[in-house]
């Protein structure tokens, strides 16, 4: 049976899941990067990247265990691009070029209809205009029996966690304090929405943290 999860999702120690003034040439936002340092330096983000070599340990396991089990992913539109307002091309398609990291069927919240994409590695970018419970329909029926994951950004894993979705989460705090950015628990109430502490550990470059949601 397929779930809703969020997983590797990197938060500052004041909450934020994004720097400030996110752009083409800061996709993160200013020093949002620094999030995402317990994650650069394993074997499978390196792997990612087309590098050879990388950490072992905690941190390579969580970043490992974000990509088990997966069938697809649902994106929020900056998670996709820079790009606001209607698509004035065709040219733009995404963030990691050419073989994007997914390699199963992505559905992209937006306003604005779009024809879906295929990339190289078997990734497909869909473009669902009908909001967050329709993209989940179509991701949950796609995934045939794996797991949804919703990859961010932040305000789109609140939309998700606000309605009652999310299955289980997994969070990667890091040591670092943006000061503003897009926060990530705002108007959210993770005990009322019957989440608790399943999991957690301490590296040198993050505290991870597994939430899991209690059977209603």
């Amino acid at each position: 049976m397929s779930r809703l999860v969020v997983r590797a999702f990197s938060v500052s120690l004041d909450g934020y899941g994004a720097g400030p003034e996110q752009s083409l040439e800061k996709p993160l936002g200013v020093g949002g990067e620094t999030l995402h340092t317990w994650a650069f330096g394993t074997r499978t983000f390196k792997k990612m990247f087309g590098q050879e070599g990388g950490s072992t340990g905690v941190d390579e396991d969580f970043a490992a265990r974000s990509f088990e089990n997966l069938g697809a992913w649902i994106l929020g539109r900056n998670m996709f691009g820079p790009i606001r307002g209607d698509w004035p091309d065709e040219n733009w398609k995404g963030w990691w070029g050419d073989n994007p990291p997914y390699h199963c069927p992505v559905f992209v919240l937006t306003h604005y209809p779009r024809a879906s994409i295929e990339m190289e590695g078997g990734t497909t970018f869909h473009f669902v205009t009908d909001g967050i419970h329709a993209a989940l329909e179509r991701a949950t029926q796609a995934a045939n029996g794996r797991d949804v994951r919703i990859g961010g950004g932040a305000a789109t894993i609140r939309q998700y966690l606000a309605a009652g979705l999310v299955d289980e989460m997994h969070l990667a705090v890091s040591p670092v304090v943006l000061g503003t950015g897009e926060p990530f628990f705002a108007g959210i109430d993770l005990p009322k929405l019957g989440f608790e502490r399943t999991e957690h550990v301490a590296t040198e470059h993050a505290t991870h943290v597994v939430l899991t949601r209690r059977p209603k």
